[in-house]
């Protein structure tokens, strides 16, 4: 077996041993592999090293206390489920022709309760469904990732159901209502004022 080389750095209250990695060492023949002891090292090359391994450690520290402060950012699943909501409505009402979904619509003649807030995942078509699904995805994730899912959740039911409570009240009885839009509107304002008051907390 081939030597192992060592290295020996004399310092004022310590030793370095340091094992010199040297893979072709194995090739060599025996007579050639000669132990190097006591090597001098210049007290500026020592000085240099040790402010080195001081430094190094302060960066790591550093890079760990960063590590700490660093906000851990949520997890936008709710946004995902609203979508998949809205979407798979409109395949029952528009692809499979499911009867039951027409009366999740808002009817300004006779309205149900529960059609205020039905009626914001239902939609008329395909371009209706896509222009409102966008926004949605972009304002709905703000506000999922500032304020967590349930917020999200209610922002949507909420604000999409008070939309459809003013188009009750203010379009005729022969009306009906159904989108996301409202929504989306009320997704949009509540991102803004979440970022501004985050804005003016964090001076």
């Amino acid at each position: 077996m081939a030597q192992q080389l060592l290295l020996l750095l004399p310092a004022p209250s310590r030793t370095f041993l340091k094992a010199l990695p040297s893979p072709f060492l194995s090739y060599l023949p025996r007579r050639h592999l000669v132990p190097v002891t006591a090597v001098p090292v210049a007290p500026g090359i020592r000085r240099g090293l040790l402010r080195y391994a001081t430094k190094r450690s302060s960066l790591v520290e550093e890079l760990e206390i960063a590590k700490e402060k660093q906000p851990h950012s949520r997890r936008a699943n709710g946004i995902f489920w609203i979508l998949l909501l809205n979407f798979g409505i409109y395949m029952a009402d528009h692809l499979f022709q499911i009867r039951q979904i027409k009366s999740l619509y808002l009817y300004h003649a006779f309205p149900s309760w529960f059609q205020f807030v039905t009626s914001t995942f239902c939609h008329a078509n395909w371009n209706h469904l896509s222009s409102n699904l966008f926004f949605v995805y972009i304002f709905g994730k703000l506000v999922e990732e500032e304020e967590g899912n349930f917020a999200l959740w209610m922002s949507y039911i909420l604000t999409g159901a008070g939309a459809n409570l003013i188009s009750w009240l203010a379009l005729p009885t022969s009306s009906v209502s159904l989108g996301a839009s409202g929504a989306v509107f009320g997704l949009f304002t509540i991102s803004v004022l979440v970022k501004v008051i985050n804005s003016i907390l964090s001076f």
